[in-house]
């Protein structure tokens, strides 16, 4: 009973909580999704529903002259059209960054595929109808696609009327953002190096493939506010988008996720968000919007495409010298992420290499082509398939062995990076080269035995097109380095609500965060942190709203590492809590309530010799303790704009990958057989969780690495391949075995020394692949993705 003090059961023993921390603890959600039970975006229900529609734009730069709404207006069952003289408020546009993207278009439109009207129906066909009824009369203008047509001193602007007091000097309109970064003198380097090699590489537009598509239901509520429904990666993110463009407080527009089907940084950016908010509140009715694969692909944003010019130069005995680039990255029509890319790019740049002389640009531009953002590895990618086949340029022209050369340069806990900061965390570059050297090879090919070659296993695969004639084999490394977490003096916080209580006899914890659960696992995790800090075995993870504060983007490899901090800071507020609550109770009948570090464990409370005091039970009684903290990491600063200098970075993240394919040189076909990685996680929170982490990346890279890329007609600027048809992802025959080595190198600066992991495994194998390529044809492949005319010489 409340306010009785009781003694506390005489107990001996404590134990450890079962599923903390360290275990491969199960998904709660993993059965559900794999049986088809799992609730996502895509299956929300209203029964008074409506369905909302985007009418986009069919060209990508033209001026509006007209929109004739009449027809779609008269159809039974339309209930609203809107365009963008029907928004309510003087706040139109939107964006992560910069606020440059309209929520229906005006005047004109900018990119293939641009929102222009909404209509909102009592059917999704009678909505699809009503918007193709739409009639919009387009004067198209000239085309800017690509960096000549960019920044050519004539060129026309993609938006008139830039304010760039708030993205630093950019020497261009067209040009979204610049960073260059200088270090000592690469010119006089240049001159000691007795080799250097240049290179121009290509890299395509990637697209993240999640398979939910991007969906949500908006329900109008009685105090004229609304609550959104929806897929995200950032729900706070979301709303402080949202409530302008409806003229709401953010109160009132109350935002709860559903079921994420993968984002991989698609969903960083508002999609149909807005759009079914001000359906909803023009029509009194819930919207609900979901799009079609097609309209997938015009919805978010994609991988940026890339041109990477690149100068290496050694000494005879394979020290690099000094290093010069320039990456340019094609930003589409609006800013998106694309500032935050063009640092990542930059300062990531030389790749996990020890050089101390170095001049270094990188921009993004404005174009006509699809916006492009964040992304899995988010501007690391595209310079680590650069830099890494440089690297193998200087090992073949200096007679190197491609793994020892890396090894030879390879950065360590100490190295200066080119900003001028020190990396102050282990940095075993060399030893997961050293690792993923030593791995067994997969056993060579038998073409013939007596029941034939398995041709799921050949280049070409059931296509049948080889029984293993003219099957080359090759190997390729790769190794890369990326950031964890927001950069650049970003707020990167995290706020995470934790309340404990008992419940039936059983002291339960509730960790409740606006954290989006899109696949990654911080469900498991946040459920193991609280076991293992509050000492429990029963915890609720509650769903993700606005209701609490914001968690930050789940993106930027950043979510275990920042929630996993605010959830493991907030427990131990807790904890504290209930000890207070035990001394008070039970303090005078044992010494060691104010004399031991004590501990929450398998439901009691004991010292840290393992001495048990008390039951939580006992402790908290019909008590309850609940705390909301934020919790930050150690803060970082902004790249300066001309030197690039600047501890931009909180932590950085290694892995390592060796590639093995085989090669049909006839016919231009890539099997990948193997894959494999060694990556330095810190602390593996969930073992299993980490490895799934990392194959899932290593398979987004060999896919950008031999078969994926929106192909935008240089043309028109019009998409050519917006279906998983034509745009290919790999399937399960198309994923390689992926064996794992994950090391454990503490970072003293993380909580329980973790590293954020789902990222750096995307990096290098898309180079790997391609050094192995590279290793059985001798052909020099700068491009990605690398398709089979590149390979027999038809392109």
């Amino acid at each position: 009973m409340a306010g009785v003090t009781r003694t506390p059961t005489n107990l001996t023993q404590g134990g450890k909580t079962k599923a903390g921390i360290g275990e491969s603890t199960l998904r709660p959600d993993g059965t559900l999704k794999v049986t088809g039970e799992f609730a996502y975006s895509s299956d929300m229900w209203h029964e008074d529903m409506l369905w909302g529609q985007t009418l986009r734009s069919t060209v990508a730069h033209a001026e509006i002259k007209s929109i004739d709404i009449s027809e779609a207006v008269a159809m039974p069952g339309v209930y609203a059209v809107l365009t963008y003289d029907d928004l309510p408020t003087e706040v139109k546009n939107y964006g992560l960054e910069i606020q440059d993207t309209p929520v229906l278009a005006h005047k004109k439109v900018r990119h293939h595929g641009e929102p222009v009207a909404l209509v909102a129906a009592d059917h999704p066909e009678t909505a699809r109808r009503a918007a193709a009824k739409i009639k919009i009369d387009y004067a198209e203008l000239p085309l800017i696609t690509d960096e000549a047509s960019a920044i050519a001193p004539d060129a026309v602007l993609v938006h008139e009327n830039r304010d760039d007091h708030h993205i630093g000097h950019v020497p261009h309109p067209n040009i979204v953002h610049r960073q260059p970064i200088v270090r000592g003198d690469a010119d006089a380097a240049a001159e000691r190096a007795d080799v250097i090699v240049k290179g121009e590489y290509t890299f395509g537009m990637q697209d993240q493939a999640f398979l939910g598509p991007e969906s949500g239901l908006a329900v109008p509520a009685e105090d004229g506010g609304v609550d959104l429904y929806v897929a995200t990666q950032w729900l706070h993110s979301d709303l402080k988008q949202i409530a302008p463009v409806l003229g709401l407080p953010e109160e009132k527009v109350r935002m709860t996720l559903s079921g994420v089907g993968g984002a991989f940084g698609g969903r960083e950016d508002i999609s149909m968000q807005i759009h079914a908010c001000l359906l909803a509140l023009r029509t009194g009715k819930p919207v609900k919007i979901v799009y079609n694969r097609f309209e997938s692909f015009f919805g978010h944003v994609h991988r940026h495409p890339a041109k990477l010019y690149y100068e290496h130069g050694a000494t005879k005995d394979g020290k690099l010298t000094h290093m010069k680039c320039k990456i340019v990255l094609d930003g589409g029509a609006y800013a998106s992420a694309s500032p935050a890319v063009v640092g990542n790019a930059s300062s990531l740049s030389v790749g996990p290499y020890v050089i101390d002389d170095v001049d270094i640009e990188a921009i993004a531009l404005y174009t006509n082509n699809p916006p492009c953002g964040a992304m899995r590895g988010f501007g690391a990618v595209q310079a680590c398939f650069a830099y890494e086949a440089q690297m193998d340029k200087l090992a073949d022209k200096l007679g190197m062995d491609r793994v020892e050369f890396r090894q030879l340069n390879a950065m360590e806990q100490g190295t200066i990076m080119p900003t001028g900061q020190p990396v102050d965390s282990p940095a075993p570059v060399a030893e997961l080269l050293r690792r993923i050297k030593a791995m067994p090879m997969p056993p060579e090919r038998q073409w013939e035995s007596s029941e034939g070659a398995d041709v799921r296993q050949l280049p070409g695969g059931l296509s049948n097109t080889t029984h293993g004639e003219g099957v080359v084999r090759g190997v390729g490394y790769a190794v890369g380095i990326k950031n964890v977490g927001f950069s650049e003096g970003f707020d990167d916080y995290s706020t995470a609500k934790v309340r404990m209580e008992v419940i039936n006899g059983e002291p339960v914890a509730t960790v409740h965060t606006a954290m989006a659960e899109v696949g990654q696992g911080g469900v498991t995790v946040h459920a193991q942190i609280a076991r293992t800090e509050l000492g429990v075995q029963q915890v609720t993870i509650h769903p993700a709203d606005t209701q609490v504060g914001s968690a930050g983007s789940t993106s930027a490899s950043r979510q275990t590492y920042v929630t996993g901090g605010a959830v493991k800071n907030s427990c131990e507020a807790v904890r504290e809590k209930v000890l207070e609550i035990g001394r008070r109770k039970f303090g005078s009948y044992h010494p060691a309530w104010a004399t031991a570090e004590l501990l929450l464990e398998d439901g009691k409370v004991i010292t840290d010799g393992g001495e048990v005091l008390a039951n939580i039970v006992d402790v908290l009684e019909d008590e309850t303790v609940e705390l909301e903290l934020e919790w930050r990491h150690r803060p970082t600063e902004a790249f300066d704009l001309h030197t690039g200098q600047g501890n931009g970075h909180v932590q950085y993240s290694f892995a390592a990958h060796r590639a093995v394919v085989e090669v049909d040189t006839e016919l231009g076909l890539v099997k990948v057989i193997e894959l494999a990685c060694a990556q330095d996680v810190g602390k593996a929170l969930n073992p299993l969780s980490v490895v799934g982490q990392i194959q899932g990346g290593t398979t987004q890279g060999l896919g950008v690495a031999v078969m994926e890329e929106i192909i935008v007609d240089p043309k028109t600027a019009k998409v050519r391949n917006p279906s998983f048809t034509d745009y290919l992802i790999p399937t399960i025959l198309d994923t390689p075995t992926i064996p794992v080595d994950v090391l454990e190198l503490a970072d003293e600066h993380a909580p329980y020394g973790l590293r954020g992991i789902g990222e750096a495994p995307t990096l290098s194998s898309t180079p790997a692949v391609l050094a192995a390529i590279r290793n059985a044809t001798g052909l020099e492949l700068d491009k990605t993705p690398v398709r089979p005319e590149h390979l027999t010489g038809t392109q």
